[in-house]
């Protein structure tokens, strides 16, 4: 049994010691990230998600919608991001292809996504802010418990669908099973050295493998920090990095990166 949450739980410090936090210090201790993870999970149980249901989600990001991802890892729900500049059409495409159960929006989309979710049969369709406050989400999960039973996942079992970039026809989902994201998360700790003392900047999009599967999931097996920014700005990246022991990043950050003068 390989629950990819267990691995992540097994590794966290003291509930106080910080997880996330944004540029502008708003962010989540381990023990209010694993509070809230539980209250979200009851929430999409509520509405009716269960082991193997998909959950998508195109929202921006934020510390909360981290959680979001660790909620279904706890019910064993499978966790479908969507990059925010997918189109009406593109995104009907993924729901009619991946049949979510819950659609979780930003919340100046719920609007045009509720008549897409209605077509396709979605259970629900939630919203969720950027700012730690905004969604319907959040709303119901200031309502609901902390506590939960996280689901006894098989390495085998579903943790996430990534939708492909679609470069030589339509996309596909890729299956990313609790066992591969676990393997992948426990490896690149140990390669990278990663321990609870570092703080990884991040600036990475967290609809992708990168952003999210590599960058957040090594830093939970480690028990490590983040800060995380909406984006890659030179600017906050030099203001932020004496506060971090590392970053990851793409090409073009690091090229940006080395034409600055304030990196000698």
């Amino acid at each position: 049994m390989t629950n990819l949450f267990s691995i992540f739980r097994q590794a966290m410090p003291d509930g106080n010691a910080p997880f996330i936090a944004t540029s502008t210090g708003r962010g989540l201790a381990y023990g209010e990230m694993l509070a809230l993870s539980g209250r979200m999970a009851n929430v999409l149980v509520g509405l009716g998600v269960k082991p193997g249901d998909r959950v998508a989600a195109q929202v921006e990001k934020s510390p909360e919608a981290i959680v979001l991802y660790l909620a279904c890892l706890r019910l064993g729900a499978v966790y479908l991001p969507l990059n925010t500049a997918y189109t009406l059409a593109e995104i009907e495409y993924f729901v009619a292809d991946a049949e979510p159960a819950v659609f979780v929006a930003a919340p100046a989309k719920a609007a045009i996504i509720a008549p897409l979710a209605a077509k396709h049969e979605v259970a629900a369709v939630e919203t969720l802010g950027s700012d730690g406050e905004a969604g319907s989400l959040l709303a119901r999960a200031r309502e609901a418990r902390a506590e939960f039973a996280d689901y006894r996942a098989e390495d085998s079992d579903l943790a996430a669908i990534l939708y492909t970039s679609g470069t030589t026809g339509r996309s596909k989902g890729a299956m990313l099973s609790h066992g591969n994201l676990a393997s992948n998360a426990l490896t690149l700790k140990d390669v990278w050295r990663f321990g609870r003392d570092d703080v990884l900047l991040h600036a990475l999009p967290i609809f992708h493998t990168h952003g999210l599967f590599v960058a957040c999931n090594v830093v939970l097996a480690a028990g490590a920090a983040m800060i995380f920014l909406p984006k890659f700005e030179p600017d906050e990246i030099f203001r932020l990095l004496p506060r971090a022991t590392t970053m990851m990043g793409v090409p073009t950050f690091y090229v940006r990166l080395l034409q600055d003068t304030r990196l000698t």
